[in-house]
């Protein structure tokens, strides 16, 4: 079973490989990504939820007389990841486009990014976990800088820069949390650093700073406020099918990082620092939400909503409670599928009209039935109507970040995020107001409705939304055991 675990990232990184060496890249793309989704929800069924743990533990190779070796395991949390990484790389090869100039290299580029994604969620061993984050980033900078739109160039270095220097911050946290244990019990293996965590090894001096510093680098990597700036250029210049692996996966690294390394190992530092979290996480919904409703192109409108929800799931991990913890974990799997349903409908919207802005566009249910009521299903999900997933996350993080014991902070935060909800509504109905509503321009009447591929691709997120959202134990049920290991 752990070769399936492989198969994640080694399907999508050896397609990659293949189209630029000469295989047919649209077709390959798009068949190495449902081996990858094939192998992660047979993974993901196969997972002993009442067992817990790790499972399906293997070693692809080891490097010898060092301590790294390419270790993959599930357990509810990665085996989650792994199934949104794999959903969200199959709609983003479907919708890819037609590219006339580097169609392999456009193609390779998008399968790296999944590969790198799966590799970093499914590594138990710390070094490649960052290595494999690092591989997915590269691609996204040529591909942001060489088929991007709009300032594109601006946006590869915004993002090359912020990104950069997150993830020199998170090497450093990294290498302080290594050298913390005694010299003859330094690991890179996750596992083990999880079970050394117990007898107190890394509440030492100067836990408080590693745990400072990989806040700080998986926050950055997150779009955590202030540093959420490189986000919004980004994801409106970025190829679609970059902005959907990227807003809807490889953001939510940063998270897993958090629930993965540095809250099991350090809990007592993140409890310390637990107040700065807070303040950061107002601004992303307060600061960021009130910045979205003064977008006027749908693509940045995207952005910025992108960055205001990681807000909510920081919340759910600051709670540090199950049921917080648990709302984070599903908000990850939300967040992933409808910011990338959304991405999707902004780049058929643009091939369509050849522009975003609100005041260009207008009138189009007429011209686009089936995209106005699609778009329509991923407003609602967006903004947290039942019966989709994000509902249920979003409702289990203000239940465990409200019900915090003895921390008014909390209460006091969780009122604030509520408000959240009321700006995320006014911003997205407004955008469906001005793109789909009212009266149609003339030069609209010849725009098509949304072909049948990029349809597909589509409904295919919006189904997996409204699965998880009615029955949300599907998810929450292999999450919690892992959760129960270091939460409250």
């Amino acid at each position: 079973m752990n070769f399936l675990i492989h198969l994640t990232y080694l399907a999508p990184l050896l397609a990659g490989i293949g189209i630029l060496l000469g295989l047919p890249a649209r077709r390959t793309a798009i068949g190495a990504s449902i081996v990858a989704l094939i192998s992660a929800v047979i993974v993901f069924v196969s997972y002993n939820r009442g067992a817990g743990g790790y499972q399906f533990v293997g070693t692809l190779f080891e490097v010898v007389g060092a301590p790294v070796r390419l270790a993959v395991g599930v357990d509810g949390l990665n085996a989650t990841m792994l199934l949104l990484t794999s959903i969200v790389a199959v709609a983003a090869t479907w919708i890819a486009p037609e590219v006339e100039d580097g169609r392999n290299r456009y193609y390779a580029c998008v399968l790296f990014i999944a590969a790198g994604a799966a590799g970093a969620f499914a590594s138990l061993d710390l070094f490649f976990f960052y290595a494999f984050h690092e591989l997915a980033l590269i691609p996204t900078f040529l591909m942001i800088g060489i088929w991007g739109t709009g300032n594109r160039q601006s946006a590869a270095w915004k993002i090359t820069i912020y990104l950069s220097v997150g993830s020199i911050i998170l090497l450093v946290g990294l290498i302080g949390l290594y050298l913390m244990p005694p010299p003859d019990q330094r690991t890179f293996d996750i596992a083990k650093l999880q079970q050394m965590a117990s007898s107190g090894v890394f509440d030492g001096p100067g836990s408080k700073g590693i745990y400072l510093l990989l806040l700080i680098g998986f926050g950055i990597l997150v779009s955590l406020f202030p540093f959420h700036t490189w986000a919004p250029q980004a994801y409106a210049s970025a190829p679609v099918p970059v902005a959907m692996l990227h807003a809807g996966v490889l953001k939510k690294f940063g998270l897993y990082g958090l629930l993965r390394v540095a809250l099991p190992l350090m809990p007592q530092a993140a409890d310390h620092w637990t107040w700065l979290l807070l303040l950061l996480l107002i601004g992303n919904i307060l600061y960021v939400g009130l910045a979205t409703i003064s977008q006027r192109q749908l693509d940045l409108t995207l952005g910025y909503s992108s960055v205001m929800h990681m807000g909510y799931v920081f919340l759910g991990i600051a709670s540090f409670n199950v049921i917080g913890i648990n709302g984070a974990a599903l908000l990850m799997l939300a967040h992933g599928l409808s910011i990338a349903a959304l991405f999707a409908m902004s780049g058929e919207l643009r091939k369509q009209t050849g522009t975003l802005d609100y005041k260009d566009l207008g009138g189009l249910a007429n011209s686009m039935p089936t995209l106005c009521f699609l778009f329509g299903l991923a407003t609602f999900a967006s903004i947290g109507l039942p019966g989709f997933a994000n509902f249920a996350s979003e409702l289990l993080v203000f239940f465990g970040a409200f019900h915090h014991p003895g921390r008014m902070s909390f209460r006091i935060a969780t009122v604030i995020a509520l408000w959240g909800v009321v700006i995320s509504t006014v911003y997205m109905l407004r955008a469906y107001r001005a793109i789909f509503m009212g009266e149609r321009q003339t030069r609209w009447q010849s725009v098509r409705d949304v072909p049948l591929g990029p349809g597909w691709a589509i409904i295919f997120l919006l189904a997996a939304l409204l699965v998880v959202g009615f029955a949300p134990r599907l998810i929450l049920d292999a999450i919690e055991p892992a959760v129960r290991l270091f939460a409250k």
